[in-house]
């Protein structure tokens, strides 16, 4: 059981950017608490995840991928309180994991993906898109950590994060790290921040386009990235885009 004295704090790395009050109002006991997902070799499965209003708080899944199996989880994170996903996978020998990944709102919340994949066997694979969308004072945060084993020669993994602001005021943070130790590997990260493009904006704006369903039209192209990789992502964009409503 996790006690009281062992609740993390900003001084944690992997709690730097959190929202202090919520940090201290954590139930001790659900930092013990892990949803265990194990997939048998060669199985392949996919999940969606929307956590909204009504889901706000901590999220915690372990991921174990047999060999040959592919994992993906397609998130989206909007709720108007301090909400965090944070996601652990094994992967197996040839083993797939993909993350596309969305924290979009506005008010003065934190939402943050947080991920650990390490890399055990030879010949997997990962690829995490992560993008955010804020306005008020609100942050999105993405922390993600890749680990790659001393076996696990021929790894292909890459973090992909980008943020967009839309009022200032509002903050994103992304922390990608990477711990090697097998040296036939392909691994790389990227990150950027910007504000919405205003040339486009204008573009649009000047051929007739409402102001509002030009803006909902750029953040959707931004975020779609996120969901590349899905069959069906449309479910996945209106609801990231419903939480547009209130963006200034």
């Amino acid at each position: 059981m996790v006690t009281l004295d062992a609740l993390p704090t900003n001084r944690d790395e992997e709690w730097r950017y959190a929202d202090p009050a919520a940090i201290a109002g954590l139930d001790a006991d659900a930092l013990a608490l892990w949803r265990d997902v194990t997939l048998a070799p060669g199985e392949t499965r996919t999940k969606d995840l929307v956590l909204g209003e009504g889901e706000a708080g901590l999220h915690r899944v372990r991921l174990t991928v047999g060999a040959g199996a592919r994992a993906a989880l397609f998130a989206i994170l909007s709720a108007s309180e301090y909400t965090r996903l944070e996601v652990e996978v094994t992967l197996g020998e040839g083993a797939h994991f993909e993350l596309g990944g969305v924290t979009i709102g506005g008010g003065d919340a934190v939402r943050e993906i947080v991920t650990r994949v390490h890399h055990a066997q030879p010949h997997a694979t990962s690829n995490q898109v992560v993008r955010s969308v804020h306005w008020g004072t609100a942050t999105g945060n993405f922390l993600g950590r890749l680990a790659v084993a001393r076996d696990a020669q021929k790894t292909d993994a890459a973090q992909s994060f980008k943020g967009l602001l839309l009022e200032r005021g509002a903050s994103t943070n992304a922390r990608p790290e990477l711990e090697i130790f097998a040296d036939d590997v392909k691994c790389a990260h990227g990150a950027a921040i910007g504000r919405l493009d205003e040339t486009a904006a204008f573009y649009m704006a000047a051929r007739g386009l409402p102001p509002e369903a030009a803006k909902a039209l750029l953040v959707r192209a931004f975020v779609a990235d996120a969901f590349a990789a899905h069959g069906e992502p449309e479910a996945l964009l209106d609801a990231a885009l419903g939480a547009l409503e209130g963006a200034a």
